[in-house]
């Protein structure tokens, strides 16, 4: 017979049920205590271990090993370039536009850089320990501008190409300025500089005689070498991309490796500076980049006439230049000669045209452009009759690039970026520090150099704008250390 407590009928008293319950229990099979114990440990640990497994990522995130290797594969992925583009677009990549969305190694480092960095700033509790965020206001007004011209522009998906590459460079260029802190951050960044320059130095020197001309190898990391006379010379472009981006890049690098000869840092890194220059010399004659060679020669220039002002400087390094750059010349003499002087087969008049139909754009849409790397949709639009028998490409002038797909608040503000960047850079070397003012000097040289090569040439894709992003970023952060080592002293001289 069933009891009320478990039939669903009246309830018993709290005797009986006491009772009731005690008796259910001595039905139920008894379990050891030992064995519920253990049960109670795995589940335990199988919760902690999930917590385990869910925290380590972020905790090896905030490590500095983890974070300087990601910091490295952004720095060493400028010349490598290892990454492809989404929703490529095979059409306007052959006019000169940006081809699709850049996925690269950068990207994925970056993610981890700022993961790293949100983490480190929560677990700073105390506000006045963390320190003062740089932020810069043209390159804000830039990237806005930038967003702004998407609306305006004929093909969307083409000017969010371009814009997510700015503002991946924007990233670069945060995170450098507001994490590089001290002297020994410096020579971290300018050692992997140096060494990524070495390495895409020997891979043209290497291609050079390896490879037959128009070679494109288009996988994951990009090999390009261009025929270019009729007797068979190439203008190798390496992994870092077409000759002229390699041209620019190995010029604003060598500028750098030039100064480093001038400052105090010690035989290591003037022996490495001083084979980057041997190698990367070679490298950048088989460019054959006319533009980038005029960067450099203008960079070293700047370097040797600001520096010679200077009483008591040594001759040692503007004669290891010297000999180097002569050294260099002897055996490719007869190639820059007729690189510079021979025939071109039109290439420097062709871009003329072209800067026509930039001021034809400009003309109808001085404010807002036509949007971002939408020169080459809108150009059908305004290449009349006169125009149908010359090279129809993407500008080659970066200037009228900007303004002709940005407006001219977009030029204003690049060129308010680019002038803020040797600002700082003057600045650090007006601080006469013998080690790292130099240093300052020849990082702005060689963007002074690019700044000149940009009037001739577009520089669209990613391993340029990382690179002058960068080197930008770094300026900021030298600046930072010199003030703040300036005030330091200031205050140990006043006690």
């Amino acid at each position: 017979m069933e009891s009320s407590a478990t039939s669903g009928g009246l309830p018993l008293s709290p005797e009986r049920n006491a009772a009731l319950r005690a008796g259910d229990c001595q039905l139920m099979p008894k379990m050891p205590d030992d064995r519920l114990s253990a049960n109670r440990g795995v589940r335990a640990l199988g919760t902690d271990s999930l917590i385990v497994a869910l925290l380590s990522p972020m905790a090896a995130l905030t490590s500095d090993a983890v974070q300087k290797f990601l910091f490295a594969v952004v720095i060493l992925d400028i010349p490598i370039e290892l990454g492809t583009y989404l929703f490529y677009q095979p059409v306007q990549a052959a006019l000169g536009a940006l081809k699709g969305l850049s996925i690269s190694a950068t990207t994925i480092a970056l993610a981890g850089l700022y993961t790293s960095w949100f983490i480190r700033t929560l677990a700073n509790r105390t506000p006045r320990v963390r320190p003062r965020l740089h932020m810069n206001l043209a390159l804000v007004f830039f990237l806005a501008i930038t967003l702004l011209s998407v609306f305006v522009a004929q093909d969307k998906a083409l000017s969010l190409f371009d814009l997510y590459l700015l503002f991946e460079a924007c990233l670069i260029y945060f995170y450098v300025a507001n994490n590089v802190r001290t002297w020994r951050d410096v020579l971290f960044v300018v050692a992997l500089l140096l060494g990524g320059c070495l390495f895409e130095s020997a891979v043209i020197i290497v291609i050079r005689f390896t490879v037959t001309a128009s070679t494109t190898w288009d996988y994951p990391i990009h090999i390009i070498a261009e025929n270019f006379t009729g007797d068979g010379r190439m203008r190798i472009g390496g992994t870092i991309g077409v000759p002229n981006v390699a041209g620019a890049y190995l010029s604003v690098m060598l500028a750098a490796a030039a100064s480093i000869l001038f400052t105090d840092l010690g035989k290591m890194y003037k022996w490495l500076a001083a084979v980057v220059l041997a190698l990367g010399g070679v490298a950048l004659i088989l460019t054959y980049s006319r533009g980038a060679w005029l960067a450099l020669v203008l960079a070293t220039i700047v370097i040797c006439f600001v520096i010679g002002r200077q009483r008591g400087t040594s001759l040692k390094a503007p004669i290891a230049i010297l000999v180097i750059l002569a050294a260099l010349y002897v055996p490719f003499g007869g190639s820059i000669s007729a690189r510079l002087f021979g025939d071109d087969r039109g290439s420097a008049e062709s871009r003329i045209p072209l800067d026509e139909l930039a001021f034809r754009m400009i003309g109808d849409n001085p404010l807002l452009g036509v949007g971002a790397n939408n020169f080459t949709v809108a150009m059908d639009q305004y290449a009349t009759s006169e125009f149908r028998r010359e090279w129809l490409w993407a500008v080659h002038n970066k200037y009228l690039l900007v303004w002709a797909e940005t407006g001219l608040g977009g030029l204003l503000a690049y060129l308010a970026f680019l002038v803020s960047t040797l600002r700082r850079g003057w600045q650090c070397w007006k601080f006469g520090d013998s080690q790292f003012s130099p240093l300052a000097l020849g990082l702005v040289a060689g963007i002074a150099g690019h700044m000149l090569h940009q009037g001739v040439d577009l520089f669209r894709d990613r391993p340029l704008q990382q690179l002058v992003w960068l080197t930008a970023g770094l300026l900021v952060a030298m600046h930072g250390i010199c003030v703040a080592d300036h005030r330091s002293d200031l205050v140990s001289s006043i006690a």
